[in-house]
């Protein structure tokens, strides 16, 4: 029997994605009811990827590997075009995603820390 959410089954709404990729093409719409604070965020939001102490493909190889971490389809999406763009190669692209792999298992394994104290306050 497969599993069901509401009138769907898993396989239908998997078939459906959350994600739709047209969505990130529209990313601009996002400002049509707020335009100035829309503005202002994009002026800010190309000001940061532009070089400075980081080259622009230095930032977007960390963009992707935040992509990662977060796991936002879209930004994986708009940043492995960014990055290819911008002169990385798949081993530096990938190597950066390793990189974000890393300090989130580093982040899950510090927190471990927090259960076991918590754990022998309990007396556990």
């Amino acid at each position: 029997m497969a599993a069901t959410f509401g009138n769907e089954s898993l396989g239908e709404q998997m078939s459906d994605p959350y994600y739709d990729k047209g969505d990130l093409a529209r990313f601009p719409e996002i400002g049509k009811n707020c335009p100035d604070l829309s503005a202002k965020f994009f002026e800010w939001y190309a000001a940061v990827f532009a070089d400075g102490a980081l080259s622009a493909r230095e930032k977007s190889l960390i963009a992707l590997g935040v992509a990662h971490a977060v796991q936002c389809p879209y930004c994986i999406d708009a940043y492995t075009r960014d990055a290819l763009e911008k002169g990385a190669d798949l081993d530096q692209m990938t190597e950066a995603v390793h990189v974000s792999a890393a300090i989130r298992g580093g982040a899950s394994l510090v927190h471990g820390l927090q259960m076991r104290a918590h754990a022998t306050t309990l007396g556990m």
